[in-house]
């Protein structure tokens, strides 16, 4: 892939000794650049408002025998003309001709053993709720996500970057960078349905879930995408380059402090969430992608809360708090300080209970679609819902699913009201309407109206 490098002098000087000064800035800064660019034919730009830079003998020089790698280089010299401020502007191409040795070439994978080592998930102490409720989107996606919210140093983000061992394959559209699904039309890119239609073979590839990390300073180009610069400089075409949302879809995509997250990213997290596609018009491009992917969102309650928009649209709500005993603090710390003093032998010591782990969450993504729920705990789902005052529908439809999620976990295709009562705390959570005066954990009354309801049921029976 070629490179580019630019290099510009803003103002026209009228005094040689401030041209000759530019001109050894200009001369000086193409000397430094081109040193590093050995690896890849590379194309380097300099823009000028002087005309004596295109008669200067020592820029030539400075660029073809700076460096080794740029001996043999073809200068071209492009005039483009005057504006009525009798400023000139110079471009000077320099494009690398010489042929490269294979070594420099080939890039060596990086194995898994350099990359930056994961915490195994199996070996987080406590934390059962948390843990929980990220399996199960693990297990079904359409779940929604999860909103994690807790006391600073409670191992959050931790847990939620070690389920990337965790996460099974996918079968995707080699090549298209939206992760297209090559059987399911709703989560499949336009080029990607235009050839269906058309009647071509797609090739097929299996991947690992991807996990996206949405850092706080990212801007919206970055999330949404933008157009492609480096084709638009190169080709002269317009092309659209992805965003994190398109990287993200079938997958996760992690937001930690997500309550401090700027207001324009909620926005377009928002309509992504809602309608499960990405539309991005900008700079004469409008185009639509898939972007359906698992929300994980990590927060401390004390900096800021959540918009309640953003907040319905998770579909778990998980509550972390202080490991009190003494005991159970000691065993993370110790945990923590073997991991940091030998990541790799630590995690070889849980590869086992992680294998057995990943074979469990396979085997329930298989198994969801046989499990069942019958009417009578629909209706008590519901029922709850709306005793508890809980707007729209998707306390229910995530309540369903969940249940369904953890029977599938546990090795058995039909709900029962224990698996309903473990999760239903964690769907509507979140959802109940706050009073200032109430001092009762929110969870705690949904548990209480749960026990409320299934009591009346089997008295009435």
């Amino acid at each position: 892939m070629p490179h580019h490098i630019y290099f510009g002098s803003s103002f026209l000087t009228r005094r040689r000794r401030r041209r000759r000064r530019k001109r050894q800035t200009v001369i000086s800064s193409a000397m430094a650049s081109s040193s590093s660019l050995a690896s890849s034919p590379t194309s380097l730009f300099l823009f000028a408002s002087d005309h004596s830079l295109s008669r200067s003998t020592s820029l030539r020089s400075a660029l073809v025998g700076s460096s080794r790698n740029l001996r043999g280089c073809k200068v071209h010299t492009l005039g483009l003309g005057k504006s009525k401020l009798k400023r000139a502007a110079l471009a000077l191409v320099v494009s690398n001709v010489a042929a490269l040795e294979p070594a420099t070439q080939v890039s060596k994978p990086i194995s898994k053993e350099s990359q930056r080592p994961v915490f195994p998930f199996t070996a987080i102490v406590g934390q059962e709720e948390m843990k929980l409720c990220l399996l199960l989107n693990v297990i079904d996606p359409k779940i929604g996500g999860v909103m994690i919210m807790g006391d600073r140093g409670t191992g959050k983000s931790t847990t939620v970057r070690s389920l990337v061992d965790l996460l099974p394959e996918i079968k995707v559209v080699a090549g298209d960078p939206f992760n297209s699904d090559p059987e399911d039309a709703e989560v499949m890119s336009q080029e990607v349905r235009q050839r269906v239609e058309q009647g071509q073979d797609l090739a097929v590839a299996f991947t690992k879930i991807n996990m996206v990390d949405l850092p706080l300073g990212a801007t919206e180009d970055r999330v949404c995408g933008t157009i492609d610069i480096e084709k638009a400089l190169t080709e002269g075409v317009k092309a659209f380059e992805p965003g994190l949302l398109a990287k993200a879809n079938r997958g996760i995509l992690y937001v930690d402090e997500v309550n401090l997250l700027d207001d324009h990213l909620v926005d377009v997290l928002l309509d992504s969430a809602a309608s499960g596609w990405n539309t991005v018009e900008r700079e004469g491009i409008s185009i639509s992608h898939p972007a359906r992917f698992i929300l994980i969102g990590s927060g401390n309650p004390e900096e800021g809360e959540l918009r309640p928009q953003l907040l319905d649209r998770f579909g778990m709500h998980a509550q972390v708090g202080t490991v009190k005993d003494a005991e159970l603090r000691v065993k993370i710390v110790e945990e923590r300080a073997r991991f940091d003093e030998d990541p790799k032998t630590f995690r070889e010591g849980y590869k086992a209970t992680q294998e057995d782990l990943q074979k469990q969450i396979y085997e329930a993504r298989r198994r969801l679609t046989n499990v069942k729920i019958e009417h009578d705990l629909r209706v008590k789902i519901s029922k709850v819902c709306a005793e508890l005052n809980v707007d729209g529908l998707r306390g229910d439809i995530v309540t369903n699913r969940a249940a369904k999620a953890l029977a599938a976990l546990r090795g058995r295709e039909e709900v029962t009201p224990q698996d309903i009562l473990t999760v239903i705390p964690n769907c509507l959570r979140h959802r109940l309407r706050k009073d200032p005066l109430e001092s009762i954990d929110s969870g705690l009354l949904v548990v209480e109206k749960f026990s409320e309801v299934f009591t009346k049921q089997l008295i009435s029976v």
